[in-house]
């Protein structure tokens, strides 16, 4: 390359240090990298930003594949990803994210504590409809468009602060994600597998090798549980196993416990599944005789006659064929009556939840952040300018499918958001399913 026209490009090159205030104020961090809260130097832009610092030289593949996704995107329920920096000179990454002042995790762990100190913060239904009707919107959106999340949990579903969003859900952490037609590299093949189990569905801790959308109903159903009752429904001792086997026994001892152990009627693809025989040696059905889901909602307070706990057990049906998805659970009953589902989580109420707090390297403190991406093997991309071009295979695979996301199907999608002002300014129409060309 000419040295006056690479010294050009260099000059012409923003640096984000340049361009954005973020020293000491990092909000997260984890084997990804660190999560700071960013201001624009310039003065002209107040708002706040999210720069994901990522972790070693280059680009790691759940961020190569977390930005190529990222960029083809557009949806209200889906985090943006505003612009990717790379610094040339010592080969660091920065994403450039709108700051999300709230999670779920944060706000369940909120009401949590509430709780277990006898005081009476309640997440109020309104909202807690509110917010998985957003999420499944956001999901909807993916899986019309053949991209499978694989790593919902409530850390990954973020929800804006005071601004003109405010109260809006946005479905972050796209770094496990895959296109339907891309190969499917099974879950358990990440190696080492660093995800909690308590979201996993059944049919992956059983090693189906060819799941579906299905797996994210699943972890909704989870997540929606979660709120319901401010604890994870399928939580066992062991959630953060190392590990390139699917099959966790303890998991399944957890899902069982809830749910009863499966009958033939209940999940007739059972018996195929890999790990099939390694479970019915490890397990009695007797064990799980006196279990269900209705038992343990019940202990929560959550009446079996209710919308909320019918749409659970569509979410949580064991066999992967059977389960809803995410356009059926948008039309199901529950979101249909009082109180209906808001553009605005927070409609009618202050927001009660702690604003994001700067933590220090000596900070030992768990801070789950909402940007979180894992780190796999660390590859290397071409630049152009602030760009970064994707050589990775299921790039062009993106690049063909998402043409499909036009601006009038983008239209179709935002009808089930459209704000209504009237009455509760709900967002409940009637969901249609998008065609994707």
């Amino acid at each position: 390359m000419d040295a006056d026209f690479k010294a050009q490009l260099d000059q012409e090159r923003t640096k984000v240090e340049d361009a954005f205030d973020f020293l000491g104020c990092k909000v997260g961090r984890g084997t990804y990298g660190h999560v700071y809260k960013a201001k624009k130097k310039d003065g002209n832009d107040t708002r706040d930003y999210a720069l994901k610092q990522i972790e070693g030289a280059g680009l790691s593949t759940s961020a190569c594949r977390e930005i190529s996704l990222l960029r083809e995107l557009k949806h209200v329920n889906v985090i943006t990803l505003q612009r990717v920096f790379l610094s040339h000179a010592d080969r660091r990454v920065y994403l450039l994210f709108d700051f999300a002042e709230h999670d779920l995790w944060h706000i369940i762990k909120f009401h949590r504590s509430a709780k277990q100190n006898k005081k009476t913060v309640a997440c109020a239904r309104g909202m807690v409809k509110s917010l998985l009707y957003q999420v499944l919107a956001g999901i909807h959106y993916l899986h019309a468009n053949w991209i499978l999340h694989r790593d919902l949990k409530p850390a990954n579903i973020l929800v804006m602060g005071e601004g003109i969003e405010r109260g809006r859900v946005k479905i972050a952490d796209m770094g496990f994600a895959r296109l339907f037609n891309s190969p499917l590299k099974p879950m358990a093949d990440l190696d080492p597998v660093v995800v909690t189990f308590w979201y996993r569905a059944p049919e992956l801790l059983l090693g189906a090798r060819h799941y579906t959308k299905a797996i994210d109903i699943w972890a909704i159903g989870c997540i929606f549980a979660e709120l319901l009752t401010y604890e994870p429904i399928f939580h066992c001792k062991q959630e953060d196993i190392k590990t390139s086997t699917p099959y966790h026994h303890d998991q399944l001892d957890r899902i069982f416990s809830v749910m009863s152990f499966p009958i033939d009627k209940d999940w007739e693809d059972m018996k195929k599944m890999p790990e099939y025989a390694r479970l019915s040696k490890e397990f009695k059905k007797s064990n799980y005789a006196n279990c269900s889901l209705n038992k343990y909602m019940e202990k929560h307070n959550v009446r079996s006659d209710s919308r909320a706990f019918q749409l659970l057990v569509r979410l949580l049906t064991i066999d992967p064929t059977k389960r809803l998805n995410a356009l059926e659970a948008m039309n199901d009953p529950y979101f249909k009556e009082d109180p209906r589902p808001t553009e605005d989580v927070f409609e009618g109420q202050p927001i009660p939840y702690p604003k994001r707090e700067f933590i220090t390297d000596d900070d030992s403190s768990d801070v789950t952040g909402a940007h979180v991406s894992k780190i796999e093997s660390t590859i290397m991309v071409k630049t152009e300018a602030s760009s970064v071009v994707l050589t990775q295979q299921h790039s062009s695979h993106l690049n063909h499918s998402q043409q499909s996301i036009t601006t009038q199907q983008q239209q179709q999608q935002n009808v089930h958001i459209k704000q209504q002002p009237q009455q509760h300014n709900n967002i409940v129409q009637q969901a249609h399913p998008q065609q994707v060309s």
